[in-house]
């Protein structure tokens, strides 16, 4: 049940946050060479859809820049019918992979990687808004607006931002981003002031989307031309939305559902291609406004919709005169915000290792994509991890009772452990008989199967024997060199399984 409270919270923030998505999803439509309506409706359908049925409550999806970057190709080459066979595609895809369960893959990025992610879309959220101070000639040469509109606007946008820090510190009642836009389009009504508005734009009058299917022959090849964008399109955008949704989870230490939205992100998306929408997914920028204004239930998002649609339906006269600074300044307000300045000191302190993940992925995230940025990261961890991991393989020696050299092995033997466990070892000036105990060792993959049967090779070439202890069952299956050297003693082995495409 809602609170007085809580429905006030969600639907002032459903308001704010439907305030600040028109002149993005206007401009992403722009980027993708498609009408703002195209734009608007993907926003519409993905709010609804998502924050109705998805994973993360308080979460907002609509259209995006990363993806809108990605169709400009498409829409391009092929037309704006191709696009929307994309989007359904796309969904289509999503859904696969929410069914497979694959969403929780998500916990597995580092916080490094996460750090570098905010920090790099909050400099990319505060970056794209230089783009409403320029103005583009007959020629398509953009040029920046004359000094005045520039102050005009700088000032609009300060004002904004004076609004939204300082109206906290008086009241909470309403959200401050919301009072902000009003005071300015007020301000700007009843003096007169010339400034871009959201209009300049273009217009975001309409009717409500229609069913319609994409224009496309279906055929292999309209497959082949369509599947590529829609793999990457699905990628990128399920890769933003989980991202988000960890985000959310930590600022507000709850934890949403990954599959659960991935399910939803794909059938938002195949009904936005069937509703002549360009897709889209989660808006870190939007999200953000919703979080700090505290509506964090499904409400808020539903609202944000349904506004969305009343503005293209009945309000778009009234939506066009809003200053564009104001709703800039908000942006600059969810920029400042989402910017996570402790790790600017935190990189001091991590280890190095880590610190350049935490760079190269916001570096990464500016100037190419969230998609790379994120592999790269991935990677970067992955390859420190086996590196420190691979140092602590080591082995203990004594030789016992009946003149026989023990090893007694201790740390994890995989792919990157392999070269320093072959050293451990001295074939020729051991014993005739040598014994490995791996009693405190784990066999973790194919390599280090080979690693095995290479080290007995080398005592078999020197006629000694070896004896491998306690080796799990699974091990047992995948040795051959050394398969008839393993004991079975008083000491139950050990069952774990090691991670090897021979085994189901």
């Amino acid at each position: 049940m809602f609170t007085p409270q809580e429905i006030r919270t969600n639907v002032l923030g459903g308001l704010t946050v439907a305030l600040a998505m028109v002149p993005e999803a206007v401009a992403f439509s722009l980027v993708a060479h498609v009408s703002p309506l195209t734009g608007l409706y993907a926003a519409f359908i993905l709010a609804l859809i998502t924050s109705a049925f998805g994973g993360r409550p308080g979460m907002i999806s609509g259209a995006t820049g990363s993806l809108a970057v990605v169709m400009v190709a498409l829409v391009a080459t092929h037309g704006v019918e191709y696009l929307f066979a994309t989007v359904v595609l796309m969904g289509v895809l999503q859904m696969l992979f929410a069914v497979a369960k694959l969403g929780k893959l998500i916990r597995l990025i580092p916080h490094p990687v996460m750090l570098g992610f905010v920090n790099g879309l909050a400099i990319v959220i505060f970056l794209a808004q230089f783009g409403h101070f320029k103005t583009t000639d007959a020629t398509g040469v953009s040029h920046w607006l004359p000094v005045p509109a520039l102050l005009t606007m700088f000032g609009l946008i300060a004002l904004t931002l004076l609004v939204i820090y300082v109206l906290p510190r008086f009241t909470k009642a309403v959200p401050a981003s919301l009072v902000g836009i009003l005071v300015v389009s007020v301000l700007v009504e009843v003096l007169g002031i010339h400034t871009r508005t959201v209009g300049d734009l273009g217009s975001i009058g309409g009717g409500l989307p229609t069913f319609h299917l994409p224009g496309v022959p279906l055929n292999w090849e309209t497959l082949r031309i369509i599947f590529p964008y829609s793999l990457i399109l699905a990628a990128i955008g399920l890769m933003e939305s989980l991202l988000t949704l960890n985000l959310i989870d930590e600022m507000t230490n709850t934890r949403g559902k990954p599959n659960r939205e991935c399910m939803a992100q794909g059938a938002a998306n195949v009904v936005t291609g069937f509703f002549g929408g360009m897709g889209g997914c989660a808006m870190i920028g939007q999200s953000m406004i919703n979080v700090n204004n505290g509506a964090l239930r499904r409400l808020s998002g539903i609202t944000t919709a349904l506004f969305l649609l009343g503005f293209i339906v009945v309000g778009s006269d009234l939506i066009e005169r809003i200053p564009l600074a104001a709703l800039i300044g908000v942006m600059f307000f969810v920029s400042e915000k989402t910017f996570e300045w402790g790790s600017l000191q935190a990189l001091r302190r991590i280890p190095r290792s880590d610190a350049i993940i935490v760079v190269a992925v916001t570096v990464v995230t500016v100037f190419t994509d969230l998609a790379v940025a994120v592999l790269l990261g991935v990677t970067i961890a992955a390859l420190v991890f086996a590196w420190q991991q691979a140092k602590h393989i080591k082995a203990k020696s004594h030789v016992d009772g009946r003149g026989w050299k023990v090893y007694e092995l201790e740390g994890p033997l995989f792919f990157a452990s392999t070269a320093e466990f072959q050293t451990l070892f001295d074939p020729q000036g051991d014993s005739n008989d040598v014994v490995i105990e791996f009693r405190h060792a784990r066999v973790l993959d194919h390599s280090a199967i080979e690693a095995i049967d290479t080290l007995a090779g080398r005592y078999q070439q020197f006629g000694k024997r070896l004896h491998l202890r306690h080796l799990s069952p699974d091990c047992l299956e995948l040795l051959e060199k050394s398969k008839d050297m393993v004991e079975i003693n008083e000491y139950e082995d050990p069952h774990y399984h090691i991670a090897d495409n021979r085994l189901g």
